[in-house]
């Protein structure tokens, strides 16, 4: 680690403390440079990698996995707000996971569950690319499943 202010490499961690939620660790160092002997703080967070259908891997991006369910809720009383905690929930699922590399289908998984609950037509939407949808019948399949998942939902008792 270089010092940022003599770009030193000799520099040593005096603490280090794991952040809340685990997703990253913040490092307190100081420089061991006589001239120097400053201290900085450094964060260090788990790099999650997605492995595409070629074998290729990049690093995650939360941007371009909203990208794709912006386009499902276009039109739906959706805003940016909402997408971007969906993003951070799908992001916030696959770092729980342990895992820091997941196939790419894993991630489309990780944000049909939040997508549901957000807008059911939008999910049906992105399902349905997702899914690969070939007729109806799958959207029918689809339609079935989420009203039988809403009829067992506990629904809430009256208070008073």
């Amino acid at each position: 680690m270089h010092c940022p202010y003599c770009r030193s490499t000799d520099t040593r961690v005096v603490d280090s403390r794991v952040s809340e939620d685990g997703s990253a660790i913040r490092r307190r160092r100081t420089c061991a440079a006589e001239s120097c002997g400053k201290r900085f703080t450094t964060v260090e967070l788990m790099q999650l990698t997605v492995m595409k259908r070629s074998g290729a891997t990049e690093p995650f991006n939360r941007e371009k996995a909203v990208a794709g369910v912006r386009k499902a809720c276009k039109g739906r009383p959706v805003s940016e707000d909402d997408l971007a905690c969906l993003g951070q929930q799908v992001e916030d699922a696959l770092r729980l996971s342990g895992s820091a590399e997941f196939p790419a289908h894993e991630v489309g998984l990780a944000i049909l569950g939040p997508l549901r609950e957000l807008d059911e037509v939008a999910y049906l939407r992105f399902a349905s690319v997702y899914r690969a949808f070939e007729s109806a019948a799958d959207f029918e399949a689809e339609i079935t499943m989420l009203r039988a998942e809403r009829a067992s939902a506990p629904q809430p008792q009256p208070t008073g």
